[in-house]
This record gives structure tokens, C-alpha cells and sequence, in this order.
């Protein structure tokens, strides 16, 4: 019987070919005894430590009739994990369709899977589809006129639609690879099965969307946009219907993939008795440099070789229970507002495929736990609204003023991208508290460290970032399903269970494939 064995650790010269990659692979195997064809590229990575010797390291897939432990050893191989695979259905009789609230990469995927297995999901969306969404998102940004349930937040693709759709993620788990190659056959790039950070850009992603949101009604599946879910109507524990802002629908079972931004769904649940707790979450700013400078840094000379494309970086720094780190890094990209509430200011960042902005930026974060962190992350962007002046202006201020607790330095080498610019410099240690600022320019003098000129003092601050990932979860039983009921499957980010579009994406199929397991479609 064939296996597939992935020889890991294959380092070339940056310039080196992926059928070199192979080749080094298959030799590789041969002088270990290994009887191997019919490789591929199954990682790719870059390795920059040394600007002068720039490599990117391989792990190559190799099909092969048979290999012992000793030689899997030798080789620095290990057996390809099996993919998901969605699993058959169950026994136990649906008499009504599953609904999914949400449809971002959780409830897009919990979907699509639905979909092909013949069930019929019905998806409410309290955003618009594709076209819509971004006719709003442009709005916003041109005007400041904010639909507060059409825009970065809500809508077709979530939140990661308006955020470069990036991939990377830490978990380890086979469906992730299996989410890349859907991805890919909806219209993603190839690139993403085999990068180690792999992105979609924004400009592609939004063509994925709708070319899924098209395959799940195709196969008889329901997408109502612009629809919000106002209530969950139980029975002894069981989900029969749920209220929307266009009527009641009846449903088999719920899959809650609500995003991590829907507070008013949050207070809603907790209101009405659902076992919710409080998490650890992270807030911030956006940092912006010359995207030429971290490259440079990163890259010495080769920077700029469209080989290696614009530099993405990742820090992070403990001390004791506190802890520092960048998110989210948009190479060439844009940091983007990313509100949902009037009179509240939000940052993310954003990127197209080419990633060739003339910034690059990242978010630093803190890791908070506030007694109430709904009301916490809500204070933070009224905050930063007002400091910004109104409009939807954000705060802005160079890391020399940062460091020196004033204001008025304006950005001049560096341009915030914020809304094209609409930003006021402003003293961004009076939105924090004393802790949190502290630990940003902790972390700022230690990025530097590793990245000469991350510190730099006319580097750009953004405030504030506070949705990185959701305040509270909704516990769950082993059965994924909501503590308290009998078919309600709380899942993806908003729920508390991911934190990223891949680890969202899983988590989707992960109740989707609960579902499966336990039910057997019986309606028309």
C-alpha cells in the first residue's frame, strides 16, 4: 500500500526552483533506501537569520510503497496526516433544516459542508453579500457615513474579508490543509497549500466568497442577507425556531458563528441564561513603517526580489504573566477602520494580494482580562473616537512621542494610511491604562532588537485595536453543543473557539460534522 511521506527541513538558496526542492528530496530518499516518486511541495518557509544567505526551507511530499520507522527517522520525515473528511450521517431523524447565524469563514465553511452533504442549511447573515458590502465599506471610508450592520465587521466572509485573509494559524490540525485547497478551488492562489504564512489578499478573497456563497445555493442551501437574528426560541432545552428582523424561522438545529463582534448578540444570550464566561482578550494599536525599510531590514540586499515579496514579521515578549506580541502583519499593506459601532473607532489591518503599499503594518497588543470586557473594549473605542476628534478620525502619534507621553509630532516620512489619512495626533497613553502602555513600549524596545528600526521614533501609532479576538465564550459539552440545550452548537471565533479565519474555518467544520454524525436529513 502507497504512503506519503513528508521530508521536512530542506533548505536551498531562495533562488533554488521547487522541482530542485523535489529532486533534493527524492535523492534524499534514495540513499536512505527509500523507493519514492511522485513528489510535491508541501511547505514552504523563509529562512532570513542570515541577510547575506537567504533560504527557503522545503517540506517535500513524496509518495512511496513502503518505509520502517528507522527510516521515516533518518530521513526527518514523517507519514502525511490524513485529511478531513466529512463523515456520513447519523440516525437520529432532522425534521427541519439546520441554520447557521453567520457567515464568515466558521459559518461559510459550516455551510458549504452542510451543502454538499445534502442538507440544505439555511445561513442568516445580518451583513450584506459581497457587492453591497463593499459599496458600504467605500462609503465609510470616503465619507464616514457608517452602516453599523453592513461594513468591516458584518457581512459576507466576516470579518477576514476586509483583513488580507490571512491564513497563518497554530494549530495543528489536517483540516486546515483541507480548507486551503477548497479555498484554492473557489479562486484562492495555489500558493496558500504550501506557504508557511500563507494570505489571500482582500482583492481575491471577496471573489472566494461569492464563488462559495454561489456553490452552497447551488446545492440548495439559503443565504439571507441583511437578515439579524433578534431571538432564540427553545423548547426544554431544544432549538425550534429562531427570531430574525425579516421573521421567524424554523430550524432542526443551530450553528451559532456569530463573529466576534456581535455584542449584541453576546448581551442577548447572557440575558437570557446561556452559560457564557469571560476570556483573556488583547487590545492595542496599529504600528505603520516603510514597507522598504522593514524589507531592508529583514532582507538586506535581496530586498525587493519579487522572490520574496514584502517582509512579514512576527515578536512576541514575556515578563512574568504579562505578555506583548505583534498581530496580524499586513506586508505593503493598510491599517483600516474597522468600526461597527457609531461613535467608536477600531483599527485592523488590511492588504491586497500584491502586497506592494507603501507601508507596512502590524498590530502590538496586550493581553487583558477586564471584569467586564464587552463594556472595556467599548470604552476603548469611544475613546479613541474622541480623541480623534469625531468623524471617525483616529488617534495617531510617532513612537518618539509615545515614548516621551506627548503629543504633536506629525507624521511626515510616514503617512498613516488610516481612511487615507484622516487621522489627529494625539497622546495615545491617556486611552490606556499605565499597564497596558507600558507594556507596548516594552514590547516596541524589544521588537527593535530583533528588527532594527521597528523602534523607530517616527514610526506610526494607530489607535486602538480591540478586536482581535472575542471577550467572552460560550461553553460548550463534549458534544459541541451549548451547555443547556439539546441542538444548539455555539462554534468559531465569536463563540470562543478559534481565533483566526483558519481556525475558525475548522472549528466550522468541526460542527458541521457533529451534525452530520448525529443526524439524518428527513425534510424535503
Amino acid at each position: 500500500m502507497k504512503k506519503t511521506i513528508v521530508l521536512k527541513n530542506i533548505g536551498l538558496p531562495f533562488t533554488a526552483s521547487a522541482e530542485e526542492a523535489v529532486n533534493t528530496a527524492l535523492i534524499r530518499a534514495k540513499k536512505s533506501g527509500v523507493n519514492a516518486s511522485k513528489g510535491y511541495i508541501y511547505k514552504r518557509s523563509v529562512d532570513s537569520r542570515r541577510r547575506d544567505d537567504i533560504k527557503f526551507v522545503y517540506s517535500v511530499a513524496l509518495e512511496c510503497e513502503d518505509i520502517s520507522e528507522k527510516q521515516l527517522r533518518v530521513l526527518d520525515a514523517v507519514l502525511e496526516k490524513e485529511s478531513y473528511i466529512p463523515p456520513e450521517h447519523g440516525s437520529e431523524p432532522l425534521y427541519k433544516p439546520p441554520v447557521i447565524c453567520g457567515f464568515g469563514p466558521c459559518g461559510m465553511f459550516a455551510a458549504l459542508t452542510l451543502a454538499e452533504k445534502g442538507y440544505r442549511p439555511i445561513v442568516i447573515e445580518r451583513g450584506s453579500d459581497v457587492k453591497r458590502r463593499r459599496e458600504a465599506v467605500d462609503l465609510f471610508m470616503k465619507t464616514g457615513i457608517l452602516d453599523t450592520e453592513c461594513n468591516i465587521q458584518y457581512g459576507a466572509g466576516g470579518a477576514g474579508t476586509f483583513s488580507d485573509g490571512k491564513l497563518v494559524t497554530r494549530i495543528s490540525d489536517p483540516a486546515c490543509r483541507y480548507i486551503f485547497k477548497r479555498l484554492v478551488e473557489f479562486g484562492a492562489p495555489k500558493e496558500i497549500i504550501y506557504d508557511a504564512k500563507p494570505h489571500v489578499g482582500t482583492d481575491k478573497l471577496l471573489n472566494v466568497v461569492e464563488a462559495v456563497s454561489e456553490r452552497i445555493i447551488s446545492l440548495g442551501g439559503t443565504i439571507l442577507y441583511d437578515t439579524k437574528m433578534t431571538a432564540v426560541n427553545r423548547r426544554a432545552g431544544e432549538v425550534v425556531s429562531v427570531g430574525t428582523t425579516k421573521g421567524e424561522i424554523e430550524c432542526g438545529a443551530l450553528l451559532l458563528a456569530i463573529g466576534n463582534s456581535a455584542r449584541d448578540t453576546y448581551r442577548y444570550l447572557i440575558g437570557e441564561g446561556y452559560d457564557i464566561e469571560n476570556k483573556p482578550f488583547s487590545v492595542g494599536v496599529r504600528i505603520e513603517h516603510l514597507r522598504e525599510d522593514i524589507d531592508r531590514a529583514l532582507y538586506g540586499d535581496n530586498a525587493g526580489d519579487p522572490l520574496l515579496g514584502a517582509a512579514p514579521y512576527a515578536f512576541s515578549k514575556r515578563v512574568g504573566e504579562a505578555g506583548v506580541y505583534t498581530f496580524c502583519m499586513c506586508p505593503g499593506g493598510e491599517v483600516i477602520a474597522a468600526t461597527s459601532m457609531e461613535g467608536g473607532v477600531v483599527t485592523n489591518g488590511m492588504s491586497y494580494y500584491a502586497r506592494n503599499g507603501i507601508n507596512s503594518n502590524a498590530a502590538i497588543l496586550v493581553s487583558v482580562n477586564p471584569k467586564d470586557p464587552i463594556e472595556y473594549q467599548e470604552f476603548l473605542e469611544r475613546a479613541a473616537f474622541e480623541a480623534g476628534g469625531g468623524e471617525y478620525y483616529a488617534p495617531v502619534q510617532t513612537v518618539g512621542d509615545f515614548f516621551d507621553s506627548r503629543e504633536g509630532t506629525k507624521p511626515v516620512r510616514i503617512k498613516p494610511t488610516y481612511m487615507g489619512g484622516k487621522v489627529r495626533t494625539y497622546d495615545l497613553n491617556r486611552i490606556f491604562t499605565k499597564d497596558i502602555s507600558d507594556m507596548l513600549r516594552l514590547g516596541i524596545s524589544s521588537f527593535d532588537r530583533s528588527l532594527n528600526g521597528f523602534a523607530a521614533r517616527d514610526a506610526v501609532l494607530t489607535g486602538v485595536e480591540t478586536r482581535t479576538s472575542a471577550p467572552v465564550r460560550i461553553n460548550r459539552t463534549s458534544e459541541l453543543l451549548a451547555v443547556g440545550t439539546t441542538n444548539l452548537y455555539p462554534c468559531g471565533e465569536g463563540a470562543g473557539y478559534a481565533g483566526g479565519i483558519t481556525s475558525a474555518a475548522a472549528d466550522g467544520l468541526r460542527c458541521a460534522s457533529a451534525l452530520i454524525s448525529r443526524y439524518e436529513r428527513k425534510y424535503q
